[in-house]
């Protein structure tokens, strides 16, 4: 019999996922990480509430399955909210939930997984994977395109991926819900989460005010040119494609272009400047392995709930860095966020795009 630790954070996906393993035969351990929060918002921290951590406690006795608490705030601090901090004071917008997967889930709570002798661990994401021709494991799409969440998983590796089980990846997401009222679960209504955890439901704004104030410092707002034509009051409040709230008069509307972290300046333009047909994407990750040799066409994805476009893919620096170069200008190109490459639902790979 297989062992899987599923890595449970009292909603409804995790819980279901631990059901359909243990139907389907396996050893299910439970396991849930304690993530940082900033201190007096330990109840409010999405990923790790005192109710979440009753609620999967519940689903675990419900199934009668083993059930563990791994204390990850140290860990996390260093590093997912690291990461997101520094990317900031870069003047990017980063998503913290790719190095969350890729170091906490993937690393950090794998590890605790193998150490206990487990063979796989699952999560719920909604993603699939499969074995190609080659034995080598394929990330995929899930079957519920409008839940999918591979974009989150390209930080994954073979070695990664060859423990990963994805069980809600096969479900349309009504249809995990009801498994969770057949299971008689007690997060079968519970809603889905959607904001990075260690925000607590807040702007992420008001956490940099706390914790890294130097970054919001005022600066100039200057066009394409280079024109001075007002100020900002820091790069951490404005993002790629933004019309709203830039405080400066024009007989045309302006959007965010860019941002220069060097000079604390915000660049703006007009509709007709923004966008671009190209990016650059480092920390490149293939799925397979290894880059493929050629310049090859795929549809990307530039950000989580971005919609995917068609371009020509070239990888470069041995594969450690693509360049991407789309049929058709796209807005909202933003240094910090991913850069997904997929070739129908099979995720080729992605990277950072800078």
């Amino acid at each position: 019999m297989s062992k899987v630790v599923v890595a449970m954070s009292g909603g409804v996906d995790s819980s279901v996922t631990a059901a359909l393993l243990k139907e389907r035969g396996y050893d299910v351990l439970g396991m849930m990480l304690r993530l940082w929060s900033e201190p007096g918002k330990e109840d409010s921290n999405r990923c790790c509430t005192p109710d979440s951590m009753a609620q999967a406690r519940r689903v675990a006795a419900k199934l009668d399955i083993p059930f563990y608490v791994i204390d990850a705030k140290d860990v996390f601090r260093e590093t997912v909210v690291e990461y997101f901090l520094s990317g900031y004071a870069r003047g990017e917008t980063p998503n913290p939930c790719l190095v969350c997967n890729q170091k906490i889930r993937w690393t950090f709570l794998l590890d605790h997984a193998l150490a206990l002798g487990a063979d796989f661990m699952a999560t719920g994401h909604y993603a699939r994977v499969k074995k190609d021709e080659r034995g080598r494991i394929q990330l995929m799409r899930a079957v519920d395109l409008s839940k999918d969440q591979s974009y989150v998983l390209h930080v994954l590796n073979q070695d990664k991926l060859k423990h990963a089980l994805f069980p809600v990846g096969d479900y349309p997401k009504p249809e995990i819900r009801a498994l969770a009222e057949k299971h008689g679960l007690p997060t079968a209504s519970r809603k889905d989460s959607q904001d990075l955890c260690f925000l607590a439901g807040e702007d992420y704004r008001n956490f940099l005010r706390r914790n890294a104030a130097e970054m919001l410092k005022p600066g100039e707002i200057v066009t394409r040119a280079g024109k001075s034509i007002g100020e900002h009051n820091g790069l951490a409040n404005y993002t790629i494609g933004q019309r709203k709230g830039l405080g400066v008069a024009s007989p045309v509307p302006l959007y965010v272009l860019g941002k220069n972290a060097a000079n604390n300046t915000v660049i703006v333009g007009t509709q007709e400047e923004l966008g671009s047909r190209e990016l650059t994407a480092r920390d490149v990750r293939w799925l397979s392995g290894e880059a493929p040799p050629q310049p090859f066409r795929a549809n990307v994805k530039i950000r989580y709930t971005a919609k995917e476009a068609g371009a020509l893919v070239t990888p470069v620096d041995n594969g450690k860095q693509a360049q991407v170069q789309f049929d058709a200008p796209q807005r909202d190109i933003t240094a910090g966020q991913a850069a997904v490459f997929y070739q129908d639902d099979v995720m080729i790979g992605g990277g950072i795009i800078i």
